[in-house]
């Protein structure tokens, strides 16, 4: 479970000092799915990382699972990151010199998982993501689509207990859109995930059963009875 309270985030610029995030109160049950909304600028990804524990707050606290992620030493939280955090972004981000699987094997190596233990796993992964043919294939030679399944696979590879994505089909025409969130969509259910998205798109948001909508770095929720 993440709670977090009285999170804020303040930046520098020059002589200006700007509130990204300005007092926010949040939780998020095991199991939970939440999409983030709101203005360039407002503080969408600023929150994500915060959850992610990619940046630290400058006041307040981000606990996952009774554990404050802005205090801990970077080495500790560099280990929560591996172990239980999967990322996905608008870029897939893949290294193109790596074939789809090798890709994905990245995502475990912070893990210390043997080579036979990696290649057998990514194969597994890229498989319940709809790839289990393209394991030799590089970036270059899959679609866009078939790219961000790539990215979902090396963040689901280590077995996450929490999936963030960033603006996931922000790159996608409608049709790939509504594959990739499907795919993100089945994951969620399957492994009872707890899924935080950040999107623009409101017709992503409108199948959430939970929508933050971030302004001025104030945060207010629409709660839905069901996701479509």
């Amino acid at each position: 479970m993440y709670e977090l309270s009285g999170v804020t985030k303040r930046y520098r610029r020059g002589e200006e000092s700007i509130d990204a995030l300005d007092g926010v109160d949040l939780v998020i049950a095991d199991g939970g799915r939440l999409v983030i909304q709101g203005p360039s600028g407002g503080g969408k990804s600023t929150l994500l990382q915060l959850l992610g524990g990619l940046d630290r707050p400058t006041g307040g606290r981000v606990v996952l699972d009774g554990v404050d992620l802005g205090s801990l030493p970077e080495a500790r939280l560099a280990r929560v990151r591996a172990e239980s955090i999967g990322f996905v972004f608008q870029s897939s981000n893949l290294i193109p010199a790596l074939t789809a699987r090798e890709n994905v094997e990245t995502g475990l190596v912070p893990l210390g998982l043997k080579a036979a233990d990696r290649r057998e796993r990514a194969a597994d992964t890229l498989a319940s993501v709809g790839l289990g043919g393209q394991l030799d294939r590089l970036p270059g030679e899959l679609t866009g689509g078939q790219r961000q399944r790539v990215a979902i696979a090396r963040a689901m590879v280590k077995r996450p207990k929490v999936l963030l994505a960033d603006e996931p089909t922000g790159n996608l025409d409608a049709d790939m859109r509504d594959e990739i969130m499907e795919v993100l969509e089945g994951l969620w259910a399957e492994h009872a995930l707890t899924f935080v998205m950040v999107t623009h798109d409101t017709a992503l948001a409108s199948r959430a059963p939970r929508l933050a909508l971030i302004r001025k770095g104030r945060v207010t929720f629409t709660e839905r009875a069901r996701a479509a």
